[in-house]
């Protein structure tokens, strides 16, 4: 087997899916470009794969390429080469492994999932694989609802076998959004069916390598994971990277406002006789008047909150939010959305709403 210790490695980072949990907002939007603590999930993945030394990275992409395009270009501003790669439709992880295989070649690689974060980075995932002669390394962490997740089952370091959401999980040990493997992987894509789901699957895939005598280690996090796929786990990432905030002030915040705790207004920011509780962090361009931003709020930029309260919240860019007698909480608001109280009468509610839209009145 090949050593890999001075191998230059390939990164993929899949970023096709349609985002169906979070929608309305992924009905125009990449899931992957939500913003947690006002930087989009995605260049989290795209940090830690640089940082972990990998240079040559493809991004797998859907119906939302031109967006992703515009928002990382040709990966100049992280020191990597970037090269897209179309997905025809999301029909699984190792169907995009086969869609990326002319980029791939007989290289050896990382797949990381577009909207996940791992606090502690891959770096240590990669040095590892790389010191091992294995065939395929999975990043694993141990969570109380292992129902939700793929699921490993380990003799020793050695994967014996994965179970897709089992009702009844062989352990706590759940499949992180990152894989390394060898290109021997492709050969095991070609070889399994479509799940119940019509796709294919990339536990069928690593099951068919360990069913086939290769060698299937696994490598345990310590830190936070999380997969954004669903609101409550994007706004509990969002908390999660604000607790690690470095206050900062670069906007103007005026001498009738409080900044309490760990906040950082960028440039370009006005806060005006408001209260802001950290840690939470008001984006570039956006004005806060007569307002309290509680913590765990991140506004992103060209936002206006006028007169109203939020907390423990994502606001995305060109939003406004005006004259709203009760407190915004745990909320994912999109881009260009107006949320505003009217004085006229009579006093009506008006509202124009995507599909699957949500919205809690008091």
């Amino acid at each position: 087997m090949l050593k890999l210790a001075t191998m230059e490695l390939k990164g993929l980072i899949l970023s096709g899916g349609e985002g169906t949990r979070l929608r309305p907002i992924t009905h125009t939007s990449a899931k992957q470009l939500v913003p947690v603590a006002n930087k989009p999930i995605l260049f989290y993945g795209l940090e830690a794969l640089r940082d972990a030394g990998l240079r040559d990275i493809g991004i797998i992409v859907g119906d939302t390429e031109e967006e992703i395009r515009e928002a990382v270009g040709d990966g100049s501003r992280w020191g990597v080469r970037i090269t897209y790669i179309r997905q025809e439709a999301p029909l699984g992880l190792a169907h995009a492994v086969l869609t990326a295989a002319d980029f791939l070649g007989d290289t050896p690689f990382v797949m990381y999932l577009g909207d996940n974060l791992i606090k502690e980075g891959i770096t240590a995932f990669v040095e590892e694989f790389r010191s091992k002669e294995v065939d395929a390394l999975i990043l694993l962490a141990h969570v109380v609802d292992p129902q939700r997740f793929g699921v490993a089952r380990l003799e020793g370091n050695r994967v014996v076998e994965l179970v897709e959401k089992p009702k009844d999980p062989p352990s706590d040990l759940a499949l992180v959004g990152a894989y390394m493997f060898r290109p021997v992987i492709l050969e095991a894509a070609r070889a399994i069916k479509p799940s119940w789901r019509n796709e294919l699957e990339i536990t069928d895939a690593i099951q068919h390598l360990i069913n086939h005598g290769y060698r299937v280690e696994a490598h345990i996090i310590k830190g936070w994971w999380k997969d954004t796929g669903r609101l409550e786990d994007l706004l509990e990432a969002n908390r999660m990277v604000l607790e690690d905030l470095e206050p900062r002030c670069d906007g103007e915040v005026d001498g009738e406002s409080r900044v309490l705790g760990r906040v950082v207004v960028e440039e370009g920011a006005e806060i005006i006789r408001s209260t802001l509780r950290g840690p939470s962090i008001i984006g570039r361009g956006s004005r806060i008047v007569d307002s309290y931003i509680g913590p765990f709020t991140s506004i992103y930029y060209e936002v206006t909150v006028e007169g109203s309260e939020l907390e423990h919240s994502i606001i995305m860019e060109n939003s406004v939010i005006r004259n709203i007698p009760g407190r915004i909480e745990d909320s994912l608001i999109g881009k260009n959305v107006e949320i505003t109280r009217s004085f006229d009468l009579p006093k009506t509610f008006r509202f124009m709403l995507g599909d699957n839209s949500k919205v809690g009145l008091i």
